[in-house]
């Protein structure tokens, strides 16, 4: 999914909320004018009308928006990239039946996502709670299992199921926890830092030095062709990081997009 055919969904859902709630507002509609017949029932229909009318100006906007990525994208280079190789990664959350965090390189071809693990066999259906982290094929790189509640652990699997380490997550009192970073061999290697009021995640080593950091509000403006929205979450990692090291890091996502916010 690039990321104009993001847009283009985004419009639709708007598109498909305006069309909703007009169901409501058609019923009492003609409910009131051949039923009821009273002038003070079309009141009640006000709301659900303005709320169609919202929903439809912003899948216009969107629309516009997808459309203007589009011609965009068309004048970019469209080689392969991986999602190891690069230092940024946009990053999208798709709020729909099946929510999944949307990767993209700064051209806005798409990179990867991260979205529910549901595999085969009784055996998932009582397991804990996994993610996986698929590329631009739709191949998995690696697994997040969750485990917890107070002490939140998650736990990562490279792709053929060789465990890389996890991330700790302790709950210290109201909006204070502890993030710490383990390797397979439980040793700590790093921790996520960060503030509880706006996105801004450092991802720090052992020995309290940056190597990564995911934050709102900072993307160039030089990307503002491909990604209209001057908000959008700009992931960022050190380039001597192994794959191993990045996707251990990157499971501080699923604590981000899938259980504190």
């Amino acid at each position: 999914m690039k990321i104009n055919e993001y847009y283009r969904d985004t419009a639709n859902l708007n598109l498909n909320g305006s069309i909703a709630a007009l169901v409501p507002t058609t019923m009492i509609v003609i409910g009131n004018i051949f039923f009821l017949k009273h002038k003070e029932i079309m009141i009640l229909a006000i709301p659900f009308l303005l709320y169609s009318l919202i929903c439809f100006q912003l899948y216009l906007f969107r629309m516009r928006q997808s459309i203007k990525i589009g011609k965009n994208l068309i004048e970019t280079n469209v080689a392969q990239q991986s999602i190891f190789k690069t230092q940024h990664l946009l990053v999208l959350f798709r709020n729909s039946s099946s929510s999944s965090v949307l990767l993209y390189f700064p051209n806005g071809h798409f990179a990867g996502e991260i979205k529910r693990y549901r595999g085969r066999g009784l055996k998932w259906i009582f397991s804990a709670k996994t993610f996986a982290l698929y590329n631009s094929d739709h191949h998995v790189l690696c697994y997040f299992k969750v485990k917890g509640k107070r002490l939140i652990r998650i736990e990562v699997y490279h792709q053929n199921r060789s465990f890389l380490g996890s991330l700790e997550k302790k709950t210290l009192g109201f909006r204070k926890s502890k993030k710490d970073l383990m390797d397979s061999t439980g040793r700590y290697v790093g921790a996520i830092e960060g503030s509880s009021i706006f996105m801004d995640e450092q991802i720090l080593d052992d020995g309290y030095v940056q190597v990564g950091r995911l934050r709102r509000g900072w993307m160039p403006v030089e990307w503002s062709s491909m990604f209209p929205e001057p908000n959008t979450p700009v992931l960022s990692f050190k380039d001597n990081l192994s794959e191993e090291d990045k996707l251990l890091r990157m499971s501080f996502l699923i604590n981000e997009y899938y259980i504190e916010r």
